[in-house]
Order: C-alpha cells, then structure tokens, then sequence
C-alpha cells in the first residue's frame, strides 16, 4: 500500500492539520492563469441542486469550497462535512464559524458512510477518491446514501496535471514521493470507475495552468509533500538553483495543470 492511501499516515501525518494543504493550495490561488477561480467553478455545479438540499462532502479537508462561497450558499440547503481527519474537520470549524452558519462536522472514512440509505441530494467528493483503499466500496457507499435522483460530484486531475512538479517533487524526495497516487482516480479513468453505480456521468474539465514568479512558493510546496525524513536537501538546493535561472531567463516557471469534476446522477 501507498502511504498517500495509508490512513493511519494520512490522519497522522500528511493530513493531521490543514498546514500541509494550505501550503500546496496557496500557489494555485497565487499563480493560476485561469481568473474564474477553481472554487467559483465547482460551487456553479452546485447551484442546480433543490433549495432545500441535504448535502454530505467527504474529505471536506478546511472547508475551502464553502469558506470561499459562503455568500452563494441557499439558506434552505442542510450541509454535513465530513474527513477522515480531525484536525482537517478542526480547521473546516475555524474557516466556517466565523460565517454563523449551522454546519454539521463528521469525522466518516468514505468506505462507511454512518447513514440511512437515501440520506442525501448530493454528496461531494473533492480530490480525495485517489486516497481511498477500497474505491469501489466508497462510491457503493456514496451511491447508498444518495436519494433516487441525487447527484455525486467528485473532482480530481488529469493524468499531466503539475507534472512538471511531479517531476520535482521525486527528485527532492529521492524518489520517497509517490506522485502515482492521484492516477487511481483521474479525469481518464473515473468514468469506467463511476458507471457501474450511476445512471449517468459526465465529466467537465477545468482550463488552468501555472505561472510561477517566485522560487520560495516552490520550495513551500515541496516541504508540504515530501516527508523530512524523505527530503534530499543537496537535490532541493539543485532545484532551487534551477528555478532562479528559469526565472531568469524566461520571467516565470510554467506548470501544466489538468483538472475537472464528474457528476454522477443516481
């Protein structure tokens, strides 16, 4: 097993607060091409739920989607938010309290899901499948929960999304980084993965890309995914050098991204 689908690691280590996520989200919302925000973009797929939805979102992690669409949010909606991790639900509680909204926080392993069948209008499922052990035993979770009708929305990558970090990160990590792991469950391959449970799926993808102009929010997001124990120092510090002399040359550091959402109808 992959530590990144180890759970005991994930609740532990990668995931036990929000710090190592935010550090990763933080170059994206400074450096994306694209300026309709990712956020934005997927809470728009929301918006044509019922007024008084029942919602369930897995792996909330600090509650981004609706700190940043807080004001969208239809007052009739009922929302539980749920991670595997407590830190990540003690930081989602931080992010949202201050909204004085009543949200419900759930710590759930998506493999069993702790409610009646055909709970909810839609559940929510935000770059976190690929972290799942058993998949197919998640989504027939997901697929119990939802209401006749319902609709799952799960977002993940392309199979060359951030290759170009990728690339860095197993060179940092001397290989210790295991940048496969989101290849579980990519824009290629959900669909097949989807089918077997839905009625009907679609998938949309996301235009957007990185320009970086800076080297630290490089080095910040290296240290966010790459263990210390794992860390190769000398090779950070050759990345380092030949990051200033992309910057130099060419103004920016260009990484690909590849990102969209599928929508599932029960």
């Amino acid at each position: 097993m992959s530590k990144f689908t180890d759970q005991q690691y994930l609740k532990n280590d990668q995931y036990r607060d929000s710090s190592n996520l935010d550090a990763r989200v933080a170059i994206h919302q400074r450096f994306s091409t694209n300026p309709y925000g990712w956020l934005t973009w997927v809470f728009d797929r929301l918006l044509t739920l019922p007024a008084n939805a029942r919602i369930l979102e897995l792996g909330c992690g600090p509650a981004y989607l609706w700190k940043e669409n807080a004001s969208r949010i239809p007052a009739g909606w009922d929302i539980t938010l749920s991670d595997l991790s407590s830190g990540m639900l003690d930081a989602a509680w931080r992010n949202l309290v201050v909204t004085g909204r009543n949200y419900k926080f759930r710590e759930i392993d998506a493999q069993n899901i702790p409610f009646e069948d055909e709970t909810f209008d839609a559940v929510i499922a935000n770059h976190m499948l690929y972290h799942v052990p058993d998949r197919a035993k998640a989504i027939a979770e997901i697929q119990r929960v939802l209401k006749r009708g319902g609709r799952f929305f799960a977002t993940t990558v392309g199979a060359h999304h951030m290759e170009e970090m990728n690339v860095w990160l197993d060179a940092a990590g001397g290989g210790n980084y295991v940048s496969r792991v989101v290849h579980g469950f990519l824009l290629e391959n959900g669909m097949e993965q989807l089918k077997p449970f839905f009625s009907q799926v679609t998938m949309t993808r996301y235009e957007d890309n990185l320009c970086v102009t800076e080297v630290e929010p490089l080095v910040a997001y290296i240290h966010s995914a790459v263990a210390a124990s794992d860390l190769k120092k000398d090779r950070l510090e050759a990345l380092k050098l030949e990051w200033q002399s992309m910057l130099k040359q060419k103004g920016e550091i260009f990484i690909s991204k590849d990102s969209g959402l599928f929508e599932a109808i029960k």
